[in-house]
């Protein structure tokens, strides 16, 4: 089956035929291999059981993705009431690092590269993996906090509900992990377009 024929169809051979996506995604959102399987196994079985709502208004792939976002926050969710979360992300070294990017005038010792399009680094495989690395690498409530907001694309209201924070406190995390992922993104050697002359 072509991947065209999977796109307009929900049928159970192209729902399966989106699982790969479908794992990046909940790891990337889980940062737990076991958690993200259980997670697009719980969407692969909604989906197929499903299949008839599907209208096929939107590409598979976007309904799928939708009933997943849905089973990572049942997921999250069930977290925060087994576990409190810690302040871990608050630790001294964090906030060093983060200050070790500014001068003391407030400016930064070296400015942001260009990173081009946009649009394109989106479609761009390695992007993604690296995204997903330097995520793994942030502390685990912020990863959360920018995860819900930037890819779940939940409201700043339902996060600080969900994980019981400030709506500053959110702020707060999401500006240290846009820091950070830009910092490790430069890092990571990305291409990036030569500047024109």
């Amino acid at each position: 089956m072509s991947p065209e024929t999977c796109a307009l169809t929900a049928s159970p051979a192209a729902i399966e035929h989106e699982r790969a996506y479908l794992l990046r995604y909940a790891r990337l959102q889980l940062r737990n291999p076991a958690q993200a399987e259980d997670a697009v196994q719980e969407t692969l079985l909604a989906a197929i059981e499903g299949a008839a709502r599907f209208s096929g208004k939107s590409s598979l792939r976007t309904w799928l993705t939708g009933i997943l976002k849905h089973k990572i926050i049942d997921h999250l969710r069930r977290a925060a009431r087994e576990q409190p979360l810690t302040g871990a992300d608050d630790d001294r070294s964090e906030a060093e690092a983060i200050d070790a990017l500014f001068a003391e005038d407030g400016h930064w010792r070296e400015f942001p590269a260009q990173w081009g399009n946009p649009d394109a680094a989106l479609e761009n495989s390695r992007f993604w993996a690296t995204i997903e690395m330097c995520t793994q690498r942030l502390p685990e409530r912020t990863a959360r906090v920018f995860m819900m907001r930037e890819i779940m694309e939940m409201p700043t209201e339902e996060i600080c509900k969900e994980l019981n924070i400030t709506a500053t406190n959110c702020w707060v995390m999401l500006h240290r992990a846009r820091l950070a992922l830009r910092e490790c993104l430069e890092r990571s050697g990305l291409e990036r377009p030569t500047p024109r002359m």
